[in-house]
């Protein structure tokens, strides 16, 4: 009674057999990337990174310290345009507000799409 109805007896009779078929992607998943890097102070740190966030074309900015350390990173989405960005980059922005007051030298690494 605990047993299904319809089950198989023989089990190598129900093998399949499948050919693989490669398919080739219609989109370009190759996205080319050029890098930037600039050594900057701490108090031109705010400016330049609400520059480069209304530039558009930038895909992540990585805020590092003298000795190299990744301090922040900042990965940016294409189509936040206008009153989005701010509303969006605030806490952001703030953030490193904080980090260019408290760190005198900087390099500051722009990953942008070509």
């Amino acid at each position: 009674m605990n047993e299904p109805v319809d089950r198989p007896q023989n089990l190598e009779s129900m093998t399949v057999e499948v050919e693989p078929n490669p398919v080739e992607p219609d989109v370009d998943t190759q996205v080319k990337v050029g890098v930037e890097e600039f050594h900057i102070s701490g108090d031109d740190l705010v400016g330049k990174v609400k520059e480069l966030i209304h530039q558009g074309n930038i895909r992540r900015i990585i805020i590092k310290a003298e000795d190299d350390r990744t301090l922040i990173e900042i990965p940016l989405t294409v189509g936040v345009v206008g009153g989005a960005i701010a509303a969006t980059m605030f806490p952001v922005v703030a953030a490193v507000g904080a980090i260019g007051a408290l760190v005198a030298k900087l390099k500051l690494v722009i990953e942008r799409r070509e």
